[in-house]
């Protein structure tokens, strides 16, 4: 079986590529590296600029996320950390999704943190990526989730479709990583004051799927 890891960099959280690679995984092995500047469709943040050092000029003559994403496109498993922003990035894609975020929650349910430089670091995994590059870069970021993925893979024995049913369901999240209680067990904060999770449900638009799941749960046991 072939999974093919992507990533993409972009303007900020609302979108707009500035970068798109790949590596594809096969039977252990990590080949097959792809990447590509793109020029966005808006300006990008500083913030963003920030994070991945690409800079207006590195891509104002490269073509556009259209044209660029033609070469990773008709495979049938694509896998990306947080897979669901990739995946509203890269709607041109018509495989299946497999997110390693998810994989990670439900097969080491006790890390600190699932950012992708964190798992690195605390499942110690050996990653080569290309010197030149640094931690978010598409292709530098790629050659990592390869590397966590074949961990999951060696250590859990997953078929590709069961990966696909895990990163489909809902994730329970245990804490709340923003706003007044920030850092909290979001079941604590449910006793404590569940208005604040109802006026989130209500109020925030930017919450995630998992996020909606995780509260309406923790409200209803409160």
């Amino acid at each position: 079986m072939t999974f093919r890891v992507i990533d993409t960099e972009t303007c900020g959280f609302n979108g707009g590529v500035v970068e798109i690679a790949s590596v594809d995984v096969v039977d252990g092995a990590i080949i097959r590296p792809m990447s590509d500047l793109v020029c966005p469709d808006r300006e990008i943040s500083p913030q963003a600029m920030a994070i991945h050092h690409i800079t207006e000029e590195m891509v104002e003559d490269k073509p556009r996320i259209a044209v660029a994403v033609r070469r990773y496109q008709d495979h049938p498993f694509y896998v990306a950390h947080n897979a669901a922003f990739d995946r509203a990035m890269l709607p041109e894609m018509n495989g299946q999704w497999i997110c390693t975020v998810k994989l990670a929650r439900e097969l080491f349910p006790n890390q600190p943190s699932y950012s992708l430089q964190n798992l690195r670091s605390s499942l110690a995994l050996e990653t080569y990526p290309p010197e030149h590059l640094h931690p978010h870069r598409a292709l530098y970021d790629c050659y990592v989730t390869a590397a966590l993925l074949q961990r999951i893979l060696d250590e859990s024995g997953w078929e590709a479709e069961q990966m696909v049913a895990i990163t489909e369901r809902p994730t329970l999240l245990r804490t709340l990583k923003f706003g007044k209680y920030r850092g909290q067990k979001i079941a604590e904060i449910a006793q404590q004051d569940p208005g604040y999770l109802r006026w989130m449900l209500r109020s925030v638009d930017s919450l995630s799927a998992d996020m909606k799941y995780s509260l309406n749960h923790f409200l209803q046991k409160e």
